[in-house]
């Protein structure tokens, strides 16, 4: 980081950049996690076409 004067505008750039690709990837593992969980626990079939009360 700079001296006296905070952050000049390259390392702000650089925090951004980080901060996006952070976001990026946890986006990307929330997307896998839930894929996976869908994959093993929702069952692919439906009995029924329509919901009742209670599903």
């Amino acid at each position: 980081m700079a001296g006296k004067g905070g952050p000049t505008n390259l390392e702000k750039e650089q925090m951004f950049g980080m901060a996006e690709k952070e976001m990026e990837y946890r986006v990307d593992l929330f997307n896998r996690l839930t894929k996976t969980c869908f994959e093993k626990c929702v069952e692919k079939r439906y009995k029924e076409a329509e919901l009742n009360m209670g599903d």
